[in-house]
């Protein structure tokens, strides 16, 4: 347990990359943590069955099994045995998440800087630091391990990462003046980062067709028209058989990630088009079961996969898009024809909540600037209104003097 007086530098502090998550393949428990001597750690291993009981997906478990090797590193680097970790451990942690960079990836001599803005599409680069959401996730992840084991077995008695004062929050406006404003409660939980507000942004339409204009092939094109039009999430197109393509009734069948159930949404025409100009290219393979894949090579496609088709693409043009920002372009574009409803955008973008549809009607930076400048040059296109007559002279007079007309509505 760390005394009383002493702070511990976490600037200072050499968190070795020890352990590690392992995959399994078993459906029981996919994947375990490794310790840095190679053994399980039964601890995380017995949260994330308990997971998986709850019928959390395979890819909730990876993440959550690397937030923990993440924490357990850092309390094996301060010698803490994860059940007497205290709100001490919780906040150094938190503090070393601030100041720790990233780990190191391959990077070529000509890429950007870190953390700079991209001039073509005016989005940040991942900087070197963990972003204020991957911060709010991890403390997430850790305080529900912890309460996982408290509710349990009983320890240890106190999570180190503390709720939100909720409990006393309730007793703020018990005696509220009623000429006084009411307070708000507490919305953020200790040690959890702030993270700024951001509308989601699309792809203006001007750069996407600069961008499906540079894609190589008609299966590239296919992907983009479908994720453009129907607004799946990537892992859900990339999911989609021949048996739930119907060309006849424009839709196609996606699982959604969350409750996994099948849903037929609506695709524009062109997609289906550059669909079938891409199944001409591979005629000659062979294609007879109805869960083939719609692409070769006939295995199911990975994110890295598709991620790699944009990486490409990005390179001819400059540009940092990515898969998800067509998802974002696409509730834009639906939000913006009168036609349709906020439900019916909700229903094909499977959100559970409205709310959640609600942020595309938020405005976008670039696009209010652009109307504040039409607006500034219908303004400077408009010709000027008359000058009215100086005070004390009646239009009618100066009609007799000048010989003119003036604007009638002036001063007598």
């Amino acid at each position: 347990m760390h005394e009383v007086g002493q702070l511990r530098d976490v600037t200072m502090l050499a968190v070795p990359k020890v352990g590690r998550v392992q995959e399994t393949g078993s459906v029981s428990l996919p994947y375990r943590l490794l310790d840095r001597d190679g053994g399980e750690v039964a601890a995380v291993s017995e949260f994330l069955l308990d997971m998986l009981a709850n019928d959390d997906s395979p890819a909730s478990l990876r993440s959550y099994a690397y937030e923990l090797l993440a924490w357990f590193r850092f309390l094996w680097a301060v010698e803490v045995p994860w059940d007497r970790a205290s709100r001490v451990e919780a906040r150094d942690f938190a503090l070393w998440l601030q100041t720790v960079k990233k780990p190191p990836r391959p990077r070529r001599p000509d890429a950007p800087p870190p953390g700079s803005i991209n001039p073509v599409t005016g989005k940040r680069y991942p900087g070197e630091h963990y972003a204020a959401r991957t911060r709010r996730h991890a403390r997430a992840v850790v305080r529900s391990f912890y309460e996982y084991h408290r509710e349990t077995h009983g320890r240890p008695l106190l999570n180190p990462f503390p709720r939100a004062r909720r409990a006393e929050d309730e007793h703020l406006n018990a005696h509220h003046n009623p000429m006084h404003r009411f307070r708000q409660p507490a919305r953020r939980a200790p040690y959890q980062p702030k993270e700024p507000r951001r509308a989601p942004r699309g792809i203006p339409d001007q750069a996407f067709n600069e961008l499906f204009a540079a894609l190589p092939s008609h299966r590239d094109r296919a992907l983009v028209a479908f994720y453009i039009s129907a607004g799946p999430r990537a892992s859900e197109l990339l999911g989609v058989t021949r048996d739930r393509v119907s060309p006849g009734d424009q839709t196609i069948g996606v699982v959604r990630k969350g409750s996994r159930a099948l849903q037929w949404i609506p695709a524009s025409s062109d997609a289906f088009v550059w669909l079938r100009l891409y199944q001409q290219q591979i005629r000659p393979l062979a294609l007879d079961g109805p869960d083939e894949p719609l692409r070769r090579p006939l295995r199911p496609p990975s994110y890295d996969a598709a991620r790699m088709v944009f990486t490409r693409t990005n390179e001819k043009l400059g540009a940092n898009w990515t898969l998800h920002d067509l998802r974002h372009s696409a509730a834009k574009r639906m939000v913006r024809d009168p036609a349709l409803s906020i439900t019916d955008v909700q229903w094909v973008l499977g959100h559970l909540h409205v709310a959640t549809t609600e942020q595309y009607l938020e405005p976008v930076q670039d696009e209010v600037v652009a109307q504040i400048l039409a607006h500034h040059a219908r303004q400077a296109a408009e010709p000027p209104w008359p000058v009215m007559p100086a005070p004390g002279y009646r239009s009618e007079v100066l009609q007799t003097l000048l010989g003119t007309a003036v604007p009638s509505g002036g001063p007598a």
